[in-house]
């Protein structure tokens, strides 16, 4: 064998095993701050949109004395974005249901593992999740 050709051959084996090595090195998920629930980034992402949402809910009820109907009604309410009024984001769905006393929220994960639970939460501001199926207010409650 020619020396530039087994080192071609090195050089791919190299190549092939860090494309292999490094996903799995980058899956690991780093904790934002103290206490934090997610255990990845989209989950991080995901329970982010959810605080914000139920801060802007909070503040549009003590401002109009009732919860908001729609999540386009919470657009510049606290820091919630016409941008987040759309309920594809990104590895979760959303759901948003107004009753008459407050409102339900689910994100749920479009693919569902250990690394992408479901989340709800209502009026009370308690956010559960749960691994195996949708959540609900039965479900764990999130940290």
């Amino acid at each position: 064998m020619k020396p530039g050709y087994v080192r071609a051959i090195s050089w791919t084996f190299t190549l092939i095993l860090a494309g292999t090595l490094y996903p799995a090195a980058q899956a690991i998920y780093q904790p934002r701050f103290q206490g934090d629930p997610a255990r990845s980034e989209s989950e991080a992402a995901a329970l982010g949109y959810m605080r914000t949402l139920l801060r802007a809910q909070h503040l549009y009820n003590k401002k109009n004395g009732k919860y908001a109907a729609s999540l386009a009604d919470l657009v510049h309410t606290g820091t919630f974005t016409r941008r987040m009024v759309n309920t594809d984001r990104g590895d979760y769905t959303v759901s948003f249901q107004p009753h008459k006393d407050g409102f339900d929220l689910v994100l749920t994960p479009k693919q569902q593992d250990a690394e992408h639970r479901s989340f709800f939460a209502k009026e009370d501001g308690v956010i559960h999740g749960d691994e195996a199926k949708a959540a609900d207010e039965n479900s764990p409650k999130i940290k």
